[in-house]
């Protein structure tokens, strides 16, 4: 699977952690991938013409301050357990009836910011998910805000839902298929970390990143849900071999920039 220039390219940046790109270097990355030279420079000014990458001086690129802060979130994927507090049964509640849904970027906004937050929708634009995740309502409210959600939404806590409705809430989220995903991704990593020292750097530096960034997406977008709707152990495993694959994967394109002249 070849990923697309944008995202790679976006992939790049955020793993630079605020350090500039170099054109010559998102070709050599990118490159990897079998992604043209043309391809990448057409994909950097689109970027721009977006707003989502600047230029820092003459062939170089960091990511600009209005896609930092969505950055700056989806980099926090190592600690967001520490995110997690015991669940006493309670719902986290957003209110989206009253926000309309005909501007469409304004609705990718939000459809995203809810779902990286783990919230899925009961019925009539309420969305829920167990509030179990940051110290209070006004710190899950802040993360929304910045991750793209309205303000004109209500975000709020919810509770005492009849029987009925308390067991649809909990079949909004497949535990099972949840916890699946934790053991197969698992295994995948673990199975490639096995075998990463025989394989070619070029060919270690291509897999990290196709297996990485789909774990990595995978936990950004874990609704960190309490047990006993998911297997929190299981999880935690899981994200445990994610931060190891990660600074495995780190250290290969760290060599492989050695290697190409990178300082």
């Amino acid at each position: 699977m070849i990923p697309k220039p944008r995202r790679l390219i976006l992939g790049l940046l955020l793993a630079a952690e605020g350090q500039a790109l170099s054109v010559r270097d998102a070709i050599a990355g990118c490159g990897l991938f079998g992604i043209s030279a043309n391809s990448v420079r057409v994909a950097l000014v689109r970027l721009s013409a977006d707003g989502l990458i600047e230029a820092t001086e003459r062939g170089s690129y960091r990511l600009s301050a209005s896609a930092h802060e969505l950055a700056d979130d989806v980099a926090t994927w190592r600690s967001a357990e520490q995110r997690i507090r015991p669940w006493q049964g309670g719902w986290l509640a957003v209110h989206c009836a009253g926000l309309g849904r005909s501007d469409r970027v304004a609705l990718r906004r939000r459809t995203r910011a809810l779902a990286m937050l783990g919230f899925r929708e009961l019925d009539g634009g309420l969305h829920l998910r167990p509030d179990n995740i940051e110290d209070s309502v006004e710190a899950v409210r802040r993360r929304l805000h910045t991750l793209g959600l309205e303000k004109q939404a209500p975000v709020f806590v919810a509770g005492e839902f009849d029987a009925a409705r308390e067991a649809a809430i909990r079949k909004l989220w497949d535990g099972k298929a949840l916890n699946a995903s934790y053991r197969k991704l698992r295994a995948q990593l673990e199975d490639w970390l096995a075998r990463a020292d025989r394989l070619e750097l070029e060919a270690a530096a291509r897999e990290s990143y196709l297996l990485g960034s789909n774990a990595i997406r995978h936990v950004v977008y874990d609704p960190l849900l309490p047990a006993p709707l998911v297997d929190a152990d299981a999880r935690h495993a899981f994200v445990e071999t994610v931060r190891r694959f990660d600074r495995a994967g780190q250290d290969i394109w760290r060599r492989l920039g050695s290697l190409s002249g990178k300082p």
